[in-house]
């Protein structure tokens, strides 16, 4: 895909009616190839930009559940790519269904075909789209697929919309403060040194606070762009991403949100895949192929060996340490009983529902801590500036 390039062309049909449209193809000759198999004669090819916006997660979301809305109606992949591709508004999305609709053709399976484009389809829709593949239930897949890329937009949306009032507050905060260190402080120190008696501990210590802000303040701010550089460059590193992901799920509310949108995904593909006669070993893998973090990725394998090995299920996910006793025990209660499926839908749909209810709290969980923080930055620093004043009347008097 990154070596591929979008063209619009305008031509004549073999007909010799005008006609014109979209095509993605890695360079001029392959394009004229391109048109020459579809018996069009160029008379105009130019490239044009690919925009990335087009590409967010909504919206090739929202083209998977059309497809499996067309699956559903009895439509085959092709012809349901086909109707897809001429209503589609966007005709940067029309190439690409063109593309996909005759890889299909040429006999390539379309999970293969969304593998070429991974930057479109991420490694979760090839997994998803090649266990509906194998299992002859591509709609169910699509429409599963299509509700957790929903439920993961939701938890996206509700996370962001908790944390926008917090981090405004604290900037402002933090804006406030700066603005009195620079601009108030100052006039209050020239008053106090008119008078002769010692300053409290505490306003002595705001003010060297402040001098070591105005002096070496560019030393943090050069500090905080060298710390975000090396993040950028160690975060290809897996051993940074595990170290990093560790802290993650260490966090007391944020941890919780990470870990929950990742079983609820974990648990999803699982059920599939056993509702669809697939073994656990092979769900595992394909469940692994949606993963980029290193550190779950690592988590499953360990499942996969000691199941491997002849361990219960429920025993290899107990040994892994990120599963709760809800988990162990649903497993185990399915993997003895034989309706497992239904045990992992019933723990895909509760960590689902318990993440997302866990977002609608989380405004309600930092709102606290948000004021205590700014009633401790603002209470402290207000006191520091007036606390000389009661020890103005005894200088005064003394003078």
């Amino acid at each position: 895909m990154a070596a591929k390039q979008l063209w619009r062309w305008q031509g004549l049909n073999d007909e010799g009616v005008c006609a014109d449209g979209t095509l993605w193809a890695e360079n001029r000759v392959l394009l004229l190839v391109a048109l020459a198999q579809q018996r069009i004669t160029p008379l105009r090819v130019r490239r044009i930009s690919v925009k990335a916006s087009q590409w967010r997660a909504e919206k090739t979301a929202e083209l998977i559940y059309q497809l499996a809305t067309l699956l559903k109606a009895g439509l085959t992949l092709s012809e349901g790519l086909a109707l897809l591709a001429g209503q589609h508004p966007s005709g940067q999305w029309r190439a690409l269904l063109q593309v996909l609709a005759h890889d299909l053709e040429q006999g390539i399976p379309f999970s293969r075909a969304l593998s070429q484009w991974s930057n479109v389809f991420p490694p979760l829709y090839q997994a998803m789209i090649r266990t509906g593949e194998l299992t002859g239930k591509l709609d169910e897949c699509c429409f599963e697929l299509a509700r957790q890329q929903k439920a993961q937009q939701l938890l996206t949306e509700k996370v962001k919309k908790a944390l926008r009032y917090p981090i405004i507050i604290l900037t402002m905060a933090v804006l406030v403060v700066l603005a009195m260190l620079h601009f108030v402080l100052p006039e209050f120190a020239a008053i106090y040194k008119t008078f002769n008696t010692p300053l409290p501990t505490l306003t002595r210590g705001v003010m060297v606070f402040a001098d070591f802000m105005a002096s070496s303040g560019w030393l943090l701010a050069l500090l905080c762009i060298l710390l975000a550089i090396a993040n950028t460059l160690l975060r290809r590193k897996p051993s940074w991403q595990i170290m990093c992901q560790r802290l993650l799920l260490r966090t007391p509310v944020i941890g919780r949100l990470a870990r929950g949108q990742k079983l609820t995904q974990i648990f999803t593909i699982l059920a599939l895949t056993q509702s669809a006669g697939i073994t656990f070993l092979h769900g595992l893998e394909s469940v692994r192929e949606t993963i980029v973090c290193p550190w779950w990725s690592q988590q499953l394998m360990q499942i996969q060996h000691e199941i491997t090995a002849g361990h219960p299920i429920w025993l290899a996910f107990k040994n892994a340490g990120e599963f709760s006793p809800l988990c162990l025990q649903l497993v185990r209660t399915g993997e003895a009983s034989g309706s497992l499926d239904t045990m992992l839908h019933n723990l895909a749909r509760h960590h689902s529902e318990n993440t997302l209810s866990l977002a609608d709290n989380l405004a309600a969980l930092l709102e606290p801590m948000l004021l205590v923080i700014t009633g401790l930055i603002i209470g402290t620093l207000v006191v520091a500036m007036y606390l000389p004043i009661f020890h103005l009347g005894d200088a005064m008097s003394g003078g």
